[in-house]
This record gives C-alpha cells, structure tokens and sequence, in this order.
C-alpha cells in the first residue's frame, strides 16, 4: 500500500445509491482500492497504483455514463487513509457534535480517514438544537405578532390575538428535530463515520476514555462547545432564572421580563419575549449596548428599542437578586441612586464560557486560558500537536459558519497534510433583532488603532428609499475607508434584513474593494442593499440632493 497514491475525483452525473455502485464497479475494474463513492459530493476516493492509472480510471467512469473531472493527489505521507490507522483506533477523534465537528468529519472522510465522534448527548450542537434555528424561528413569530398589532400603515386594520406560545415552542421543536435528523444524524451513515455516545475524559496524551472504554487517536479535534455563563451576582443561585436554553423552552409569555446583559443573545430573546407581550427590561454594566461597536450604531439600536417600548437600563451595578413569591427583585444602583427592577421572569444572558470541565485535559497537555477557553495556535493546534479544537470552546468568534470553517482547517491540517493557517480576519456578525444589526471588517476605533487614516460614511436610514416605502426608517449604514487607498475597511449596518445586506459588504472588505469600486457598480432600486451604494456616495455629496437612483 506503501507505493500507491490518494485520489480524490471529481464525478459528475451522479444521482443515487446505485450511481455509486456503477462508478465503484469501474474503478474496482481498473485495479483501484479503497474506494469510496459519495453522490451527494460529486466524487469518489480511492487509491491507485501510479498518476498515468487516473486517466484509465476516468475512461471507465466515462464508460459507464458518468463525467470524471478534477483529480487531486495525495500521498499516504500526508493524507491518511483508512488503512493507514496503523496501531490507532481512529486517524481522527472529534469530541463533539456540532458544526466544527461534522464540518471536519466529512472534509477527513473524503482523505480516507477513518473518523470517530463522540456526543455525550444531543446530536448537532448549539445552533440546530438551541441556538440559531430554535430562536430565529421564534424570533419570527414575534415579528409578524408585533407587526400585527402595530403595522406602521394609516389605513390598515389589523389585530392579534392572545399568544399561544406553547404551540410556538412545540412547531419549534418539531422544525428542531427534522433540521438535527437531515443536516446532522443522516449524514453519520452517508459520510460513513463512527459515532460514540458518552462522555470522553483524556486519559493521556493519544487517548481517551469514553463509557468505560479507552480509545486511542492519532489526532483529535476538541469541539465542545460554549454554555451560558452566569455571573456572581448575591441571591441569584436562590433564584428561578432562566438561561438562553430554558427562555426558549418557556410555554407561557411572563408578564415582566427583565434580562441582566445587553449583547446580541440578551437583545434577540429581549425583543422575542416584547413582541409576543411581555414588558421587557434589559439592564447592563457598561454605559452604553453593543459597546464595542460604533457610537452610530449603539445610538440607533438604542432609539430603536427605545421606541419599540424596551425599557433599557445602562450603568448598573447588580447588588443582589431576591425572590418574594412568584417575583423576582433585582436590586442595582445607577448613577449613585438604587432601584429596583421587578419581574415574574429573570433572563441571565451575560456571555457564554467554553464547556471543558469534564474532559480533564491536563492528562492531554492541553494548556486552557483564564476563561477555560482551549488555547490554539493560527493552524488550530493545542500545546499538545496531536490534539486541534475548534468552533466555541476557542472563544474565537461564536458562530455556527466560523465553527464550520475552522471544523474543515482542522481536517485539512490533521488528515490532509495542509498547512492551512487560520484567517478570521473578515467575520460577518448578525443580530437578529428588528431592525436587525449586521457588520463586517474594522469599526472606526479599531481602524484607527490599527495604524489607518481613516474616512467614514454615515448614511441614516431615512435615506435610503427602501426604508421610505416601508415607513420603517430608524438605522443606519456606516461604512469605514482607508483615505489613501480608499479600500472599504468595515461595514456596519442597523435596518431591516441587514443580515442579507452584509454578505455584499463582506465581499466589499474581503477583496479590497474601494470606494470608486462600489460606485461604479449598479445597486437595484428598493433594495436594502442599495444602502451600501448611497453609503458610498455619502463619503462625499449629500444623497438627499440626489434624485432617485442618482449614481
């Protein structure tokens, strides 16, 4: 086995099970081994003995129907296969079930390696089960909720009736699990990796324990995950509250809510909670929300809840949480005076910390940091080189996409024999609040820091027509420039569907565009994304002396 190579092939016209079969059929009939065949990917894996025997592969592929294209070669030094686990149970051990950890099962499968993943409960992680789909669908029931008791058009009549939340929570669950089942628990046997319930404890540096059973691994791949972090605050363990996980789990809407933290999980579930009725108080430490963005944005995010009738208090210091009954006081001090805030249901949504307690990595020699975060090297290794983390237990930026692309660096450094270095350097963030809060690249302070004589741009919402029409003009795009090179630096929106505006801005910080860039592109007219191109004209005229699509 020693003398072959690795190939990954692409195939085109493949449409089922029994497609498989017929291109395993050919390559079997032209001497290749080890051969995997997956049509949902369009290729097929296998290994051969020399590169001339590839184009005699293709032609038996092309013989029986199928269209063979690119071929990527890897020698057994770099890319391990199957056969090549040696005296190791696994090539890869990923604890861990979420999107880094699927993202680097299926990139190492497709090396031929042979890949385990252990769960100690639910399959699929944070985003599918409790994070991302669970709360943006409830955050949608909201909004049309909201809307229909407070559509902004004279003329219109509309009303609605009492929320039932407990059939909100339960069609929640039941997207929930067919999500989990097609996206996560299906493609265990489609990809063709191994899972293991139970809860992994390293035992040493190339093994672990699970379930009583010690496993070894010539690589591993952290990916546990972050939970919510409750702060030190007096009374609060001897108080009901709620998390993140358990506020979406709630089956009637409270009266009062009141929320301690102000990010962007604290300002989603705030306003869900709003907008199917309850009173909402969201109370933070630092003087002013989203306090590492832009003043602009905070401001407009600020008058944006503000107007929508969320109570917000900023400056607090959180004396102590009691309960009388079935209600909850939390005590604070602003500005020199105390009050105090009650509620029938208190929210804790001050940050999450990464979930490492259990795995007891220092018999691993996996050095942690001060939050118990994994501590990783720009190719994703730990202090011990044969043991990667990836996704939220880094506390590197917490989403699902981030997690998925480090998921596939880790494949590709562990199994691949790549050397592929880590580059967050362009991460798009959404809030998904109504107007929702999207930004991208360096805000004006962290342009500035970073040595960059900048520009800016701030264009406000009622500018763009978009927004006009439909009578919903609190926000705000503001982009940030390098005034020599005039290469956009940053992105930073607040209005409706800014989530679908910045993937455009990405594109615009991740390549370099400039400013004349953009300006000689066409932005469709009644777009929110046409708001980036007026953002750009804003840099130098005054858009409300243009006419409609004026360039």
């Amino acid at each position: 086995m020693s003398d072959k190579m690795h190939v990954r092939l692409a195939v085109h016209g493949m449409t089922c099970t029994g497609c498989e079969e017929h291109v395993q059929e050919a390559l079997y009939s032209v001497g290749a081994e080890n051969i995997t065949v997956n049509f949902r990917r369009n290729e097929a894996t296998f290994d051969i003995d020399n590169e001339n025997r590839i184009e005699v592969a293709k032609g038996a592929i092309t013989k029986a129907g199928y269209k063979p294209a690119d071929a990527e070669v890897f020698n057994h030094s770099k890319g391990q296969s199957e056969s090549n686990t040696g005296e190791f149970d696994y090539d890869l051990l990923i604890i861990g079930s979420g999107g880094a950890a699927f993202s680097a099962a299926i990139q190492a499968v497709s090396y031929g390696a042979k890949v385990g993943m252990i769960e100690r409960g639910t399959i699929g992680g944070t985003c599918v089960n409790i994070g991302c789909v669970p709360s943006k669908t409830l955050l949608r029931a909201g909004e049309i909720n909201h809307l229909a008791q407070r559509n902004p058009f004279s003329g219109l009549h509309t009303s609605a009736g009492p929320v039932d939340l407990k059939t909100l929570v339960a069609n929640k669950g039941e997207l929930v699990g067919d999500l989990r089942q097609h996206k996560y628990v299906d493609l265990i046997d489609d990809y063709g990796f191994e899972l293991l319930p139970g809860e992994a404890r390293f035992v040493n540096e190339q093994t672990v324990e699970v379930g009583g059973r010690q496993i070894t691994a010539r690589n591993f791949l952290i990916a546990t995950g972050a939970s919510p972090a409750v702060p030190n605050i007096p009374g609060l363990e001897d108080v009901g509250y709620l998390v993140s996980t358990t506020a979406l789990e709630l089956q009637v809407v409270p009266k009062r809510l009141a929320v301690i933290g102000s990010g962007y999980i604290a300002m989603e579930l705030g306003q869900l909670f709003h907008n199917l009725g309850a009173e909402v108080t969201l109370m933070q430490r630092s003087a002013r929300v989203l306090k590492s963005s832009d003043p602009e944005i905070s401001e407009t995010v600020t008058q944006a809840l503000t107007e929508q009738g969320i109570q917000l208090i900023t400056g607090a210091t959180f004396n102590r949480v009691e309960q009388d009954g079935n209600i909850k006081r939390v005590h604070i001090t602003v500005d020199g005076k105390d009050q105090v805030v009650e509620a029938d249901q208190l929210l804790i949504a001050t940050g999450r910390k990464p979930n490492t307690q259990e795995l007891s990595l220092q018999a691993a020699k996996v050095k942690l940091g001060d939050r118990g975060e994994v501590l990783v090297d720009e190719y994703l290794r730990t202090t011990n080189p044969r043991v990667f983390a990836a996704g939220d237990v880094t506390m590197g930026p917490q989403f699902v996409y981030v997690a998925a692309y480090e998921g596939w660096v880790v494949a590709e450094n562990a199994v691949g024999g790549g050397n592929q270095k880590l580059d967050l350097r362009v991460v798009p963030g959404v809030t998904f609040t109504n107007p929702s809060i999207a930004t991208v690249g360096l805000t004006e302070e962290k342009a500035k820091a970073e040595g960059f004589d900048v520009i800016t741009s701030v264009l406000p919402l009622n500018a763009v027509p978009r927004a006009l029409v439909n009578r919903e003009t609190t926000g705000v795009f503001k982009l940030v420039a390098d005034v020599n090179t005039r290469k956009v630096l940053g992105a930073h929106v607040v209005a409706e569907n800014a989530g679908e505006v910045v993937y455009a801005a990405t594109l615009m910080v991740k390549f370099g565009l400039t400013i004349e860039d953009l300006r000689a592109t066409m932005a469709p007219y009644l777009t929110m994304a046409e708001g980036l191109k007026l953002a750009t004209l804003t840099f130098d005229r005054d858009v409300s002396k243009l006419s409609c699509c004026a360039g």
